[in-house]
């Protein structure tokens, strides 16, 4: 179907009566929860590794992420046959550190927050020369997330809405071009953290915003700043940009858990949280949601419940309430 076929699962769709029934319209989950590395990057990360040339394949690959960035890039790299190096910070979860090592690459831990493990990343591919696989803010990396849209489609061709987590914009500009090429008509609706919200903001004002701090459950798309080559896409292809709380998004996974038998991390968890936030408003009878990841740090659990209780109800009623 496209150029990553043989090296990304085609993620199925999942529906749900009980969704449909609350929000009134037919829902289409698209599951890269259960993408191999468990998220959606792994598409940017193989397309980006795909275009290099031999000798730059010699040299390895660079980047630095808390997570599921770490792992596409590392599943990515070790199946091109170059080495991968990933700078992280050193209070990512040995989970995920464990598992970007098992996957080959070579894990350095630096700094206490992403922007200090991106900035050594930096140094050390300038010194060194390997090819840096930045997280969103590359073309091609944009052009492999975007597969999600061409399968999504082909497997339900109705839908005219799709729902999209923005972080730094790398997922929806991949999307949304892809979408937007296909069909005009369909709507691309991005959805930030509130508490992660400069890509909203870029959006509404329609000049780059850039917030000093972040701070949400969802710590997939907790970006500062939008990308300087997302931005631009994001303002000419995407219709909408949303926002959801960390009690939405806490409710969403728990939601998922109970109806869906299926664990979302909280940057999965916003288009569900959309969803039932914005339902009223969404002018679509056949919706797409893009649940982009499921590595969740399981001790993080009780946290979340004590979240989704603020929203004054488990199971079904925390849809209703949201």
């Amino acid at each position: 179907m496209n150029a990553l076929s043989p090296f990304v699962h085609r993620t199925p769709i999942f529906t749900s009566e009980t969704t449909n029934r609350i929000v009134g319209k037919k829902v289409y989950f698209k599951m890269e929860n259960q993408q191999k590395t468990g998220a959606f990057k792994i598409r940017g990360a193989t397309y980006k590794i795909m275009q290099l040339r031999r000798e730059q394949l010699k040299k390895g690959v660079i980047t630095a992420s808390a997570g599921n960035h770490a792992q596409g890039v590392a599943y990515a790299a070790k199946k091109a046959g170059t080495k991968a190096t990933i700078f992280m910070p050193e209070n990512t979860p040995h989970s995920k550190i464990d598992a970007t090592r098992n996957y080959g690459a070579k894990v350095v831990l630096t700094g206490e927050s992403f922007q200090e493990a991106y900035e050594a990343s930096l140094k050390m591919q300038e010194e060194y020369g390997a090819t840096y696989i930045h997280p969103f803010d590359d073309y091609d990396v944009m052009a492999g997330q975007g597969t999600i849209a061409l399968e999504l489609l082909r497997q339900e061709d109705r839908i005219d809405t799709i729902l999209v987590p923005i972080g730094g914009g790398g997922l929806i500009s991949g999307i949304a071009v892809a979408v937007k090429t296909i069909n005009p008509h369909i709507k691309v609706i991005g959805v930030q953290a509130s508490g992660a919200a400069p890509v909203r903001d870029s959006f509404k004002t329609k000049t780059p915003t850039n917030w000093n701090h972040v701070s949400t459950i969802a710590e997939g798309i907790a970006v500062k700043k939008p990308g300087k080559h997302t931005l631009p896409i994001i303002m000419n292809f995407v219709d909408d940009v949303l926002t959801v709380t960390d009690e939405q998004i806490a409710a969403s996974i728990l939601y998922m858990l109970e109806r869906g038998k299926t664990l979302i991390e909280g940057a999965g968890a916003v288009t569900t949280a959309a969803l039932f936030a914005y339902h009223h408003q969404l002018k679509s009878k056949h919706c797409g949601l893009i649940v982009s990841g499921g590595n969740i740090d399981i001790e993080e659990m009780p946290h979340i419940q004590q979240l989704a209780a603020m929203t004054g109800g488990n199971g079904d009623k925390i849809a209703i309430n949201l």
